[in-house]
């Protein structure tokens, strides 16, 4: 008898990692304290009120419980068009979004969309490892984009130029970043897209942290006033953060309408619809909890300066990169893996944060820390667990 085999591309993949990650934290007896939970990207704070109550309102709805369009809800579609439209200073309408349930469903449906097993599609080294895992199941191949430490962790424009060169279909990146919180210049996102444009190439612009940017930064890009910009560009963006509402799983694109529509049909054999009464709710919220919002991205702020402080006074650890959910930060353990430290920290210190080698090569002297998922106090008791 032969035994049946699960497919090769998927059982070569490890674990999810944040799972496994948790899994050390249950060792911690709490000597120190309570745990401190710096692993996933959630907001460290309740929904809105009105957020819950407009959910409620809408999952009540007999209408909801059918099919919607395999585009999204066009109420939704239209106001989150408008607030793009606001915010970038550029045409957009209902046409040019695609909804979906969440951001990782957003990338899956684009790169499924845009390349084919076999192709390559390039990403930036340290990724996102969603995505990469996404790539390898599909049988896509990927090529890595430098990104130097002493830079930030911005992307090298000679190691992008030369992924393009060498034939990736697409360039993939995250800005603000996870894992490094490295927040993109305009200028260079400008850079990437005519790299992208010489080379027939798309630029995947994922934005989900588009909101946490600085009060007084400004349009993040001005890539959506490019002529032609839909034969190059396509940004995701995930509702889940600004709206505290992870466990509703609601993303967004943003293209042309040509591959709105290829989109369209990855989705409907994918999900068929993004779950309705979410995007009946947060097609109110846009506006309503416009204010709310922006008080939140002041608080994160908050945590990240309580970040920072915390670490200058740890000169044996060093960030490399902070901005909007994330830090990526370098340990002083020269003789030692990330998840070695990682799980250390996690069992007898009570802090829980990702290992830098989950998210590519040469990353082991890195540990992720998601400081937007803990208030200000709990940031500050890291000074001494981490001495």
């Amino acid at each position: 008898m032969i035994a049946a085999k699960p497919n090769s591309l998927v059982a070569r993949l490890s674990a999810p990692p944040i799972p496994s990650v948790v899994a050390w934290s249950r060792e911690y007896k709490r000597e120190k304290g309570p745990l401190i939970d710096l692993s996933q990207a959630v907001p460290g704070y309740p929904a809105h009120p009105e957020m819950l109550r407009l959910l409620a309102e809408a999952a009540g709805q007999q209408a909801m419980t059918g099919y919607g369009p395999i585009e999204g809800e066009p109420l939704l579609r239209k106001t989150y068009a408008a607030h793009l439209a606001a915010l970038y200073g550029a045409a957009l309408s209902a046409g040019n979004i695609h909804i979906t349930a969440g951001c990782n469903q957003a990338f899956m449906c684009t790169a499924i969309a845009l390349a084919g097993a076999g192709d390559t599609v390039a990403l930036t080294n340290p990724f996102y490892f969603n995505y990469d895992t996404t790539l390898s199941m599909l049988g896509i191949g990927r090529r890595l984009v430098d990104c130097d430490p002493a830079s930030g962790f911005l992307p090298d424009l000679s190691s992008a130029e030369a992924a393009l060169a060498a034939g990736a279909k697409t360039l993939a990146v995250v800005t603000p970043n996870n894992p490094t919180g490295a927040v993109y210049p305009p200028s260079l996102l400008h850079e990437l897209f005519v790299l992208c444009r010489k080379y027939g190439a798309w630029l995947i612009l994922d934005e989900t942290y588009r909101d946490f940017l600085g009060e007084d930064y400004g349009r993040p890009h001005s890539l959506l006033s490019e002529p032609g910009w839909e034969d190059t560009l396509v940004l995701l963006y995930s509702f889940s953060k600004s709206f505290c509402i992870p466990g509703h799983r609601l993303g967004a694109i943003t293209a042309g309408p040509k591959l709105v529509a290829e989109i369209a049909k990855v989705m409907d054999n994918m999900q068929i619809c993004a779950p309705r009464s979410p995007q009946i709710a947060v097609a109110s919220a846009i506006p309503a909890l416009a204010d709310w919002r922006a008080g939140n991205r002041l608080e994160i702020a908050r945590r990240a300066d309580a970040l920072r402080l915390v670490f200058s006074g740890l000169p044996d650890w060093e960030i490399g990169a902070i901005g909007a959910y994330f830090a990526f930060v370098r340990h002083p353990h020269a003789d030692k893996s990330s998840s070695e430290v990682a799980e250390k920290l996690a069992k007898e210190s009570g802090i829980v944060c990702l290992p830098g080698a989950y998210f590519g090569e040469g990353q082991e002297r890195y540990l992720r820390l998601a400081f937007a998922n803990a208030d200000v106090a709990s940031i500050g008791l890291l000074s001494e667990r981490l001495r």
